[in-house]
């Protein structure tokens, strides 16, 4: 399960058993995401949890990076069995961005953040599974 983080908003991936392909799942504010990543997990088998981090090439620290090391450490007290990876997600809200506009979809949905969030999600994921699977 992958996630990027947003103070408003957080994007949401799972994978499929064989963590062949990423797919988004949903955006929820950070105030919904555990009670959904509970439930999710009393259905669901999820090995491990991807959290988009902004890596900057300054290794400086910024306010979001605060934010998400927070979340990081709820899912490692709620999950202590389950791994937490860091993935950079630099550059994912543009790529979002794009895919949606090479897909066809309309303005009005391309400019829903929510969707870039759920794509950025997606490709935090995806490029998990890349990286893992070398």
């Amino acid at each position: 399960m992958a996630f990027d983080f947003g103070l408003r908003r957080i994007g949401i991936a799972v994978t499929d058993p064989l963590q062949i392909i990423a797919n988004s799942l949903e955006t929820l504010p950070p105030k919904e995401v555990f009670n959904f990543i509970k439930k999710y997990c009393t259905t669901e088998e999820v090995e491990a949890f991807v959290v988009g981090y902004p890596f900057s090439h300054g290794h400086s620290e910024n306010e979001i990076t605060k934010h998400i090391d927070r979340f990081i450490l709820k899912l490692n007290e709620f999950y202590p069995d389950k791994q937490v990876h860091k993935i950079d997600e630099s550059f994912t809200s543009k790529i979002a961005s794009r895919t949606l506009l090479m897909s066809g979809v309309n303005r009005k949905e391309r400019q829903n953040k929510k969707n870039i969030d759920a794509i950025s999600a997606n490709i935090i994921l995806q490029s998990y599974l890349v990286m893992k699977s070398h």
